[in-house]
């Protein structure tokens, strides 16, 4: 089976997704972290990141893996080229550029082929911005993830401070946490992927939308968990889906982005 989150920034289609695949024991596939893979090694190479044709070429190139540990549902490391760049992704310059990346139609064409193949392989969960619409428009179930701008924005201030990774790359910059620029970046990156030409951020027609604005995460977990078992999904035998937090607002939760030791890398 495979459950496909889709919905703008700081929706929490992350932490949903994650806490699902826990839940149903199935595999978490982070599409995001594979275009911002891409944009990472583009830039870290020195490319022009408007050289559309030379970003295809590290996205055809350059093979995407993620470390997971024996049994987890989680990845704990994101690999390009062999190279761990869990922490490097995740940073405002990448932020600024990841969505220029991922409207080249090349780049998109390599890595949906690559997580075509993994959703082939594996009960899955994933998550992005055209999954439910492009990379799996036969999904079992699809979600769209929505909430207010001003709510994601406070929500990436929070996942900012609770990080502040500072990476060892000398263009990287320590997380933005002023609420009004992250704000105005929100609404830059919705505008960049609501009109791009190829795969634009729109809801499927068959997807099921929940505003996750003034919600806590256990219910908007519990109900996608509800909606995959009836279409056949078995039950993980854990509590994953029921985790302390089911009280809290989804505008304050926050991923730890601290890679734990895994066994190897998996594509």
């Amino acid at each position: 089976m495979i459950i496909a989150i889709d919905g703008p920034a700081g929706s929490g289609k992350s932490t949903v997704a994650k806490r699902v695949a826990r839940s149903l024991g199935f595999n978490y596939l982070d599409t995001g972290a594979m275009y911002r893979a891409v944009t990472y090694s583009a830039l870290a190479n020195g490319l022009d990141i408007t050289d559309a044709r030379a970003v295809a070429d590290i996205a055809r190139a350059q093979a995407i893996e993620f470390g997971y540990k024996p049994g987890e549902s989680l990845p704990a490391s994101v690999f390009i080229d062999g190279e761990d760049v869990t922490d490097m992704i995740r940073t405002p310059l990448i932020d600024a550029h990841v969505s220029a990346v991922s409207s080249y139609p090349e780049v998109r064409a390599a890595l949906v082929s690559q997580q075509r193949l993994f959703g082939v392989a594996h009960d899955t969960v994933m998550e992005g911005r055209d999954i439910g619409t492009a990379v799996f428009p036969q999904a079992e179930l699809k979600i769209f993830l929505t909430a207010q701008p001003e709510v994601r924005a406070r929500r990436r201030v929070r996942q900012n401070i609770s990080r502040k990774t500072q990476t060892a790359v000398e263009y990287a910059i320590i997380d933005n946490t002023d609420e009004q620029q992250v704000l105005e970046e929100i609404l830059r990156r919705d505008l960049e992927d609501e009109s791009r030409e190829v795969s634009p951020l729109v809801a499927a027609e068959d997807s099921i939308e929940i505003d996750s604005t003034a919600v806590s995460i256990g219910k908007v977990v519990a109900r996608i968990v509800e909606l995959a078992k009836a279409r056949g999904a078995r039950d993980a035998g854990t509590q994953a889906g029921k985790e302390e937090d089911t009280n809290i607002d989804a505008s304050t939760a926050v991923e730890s982005n601290h890679a734990e030791q895994c066994e190897g890398p998996m594509r």
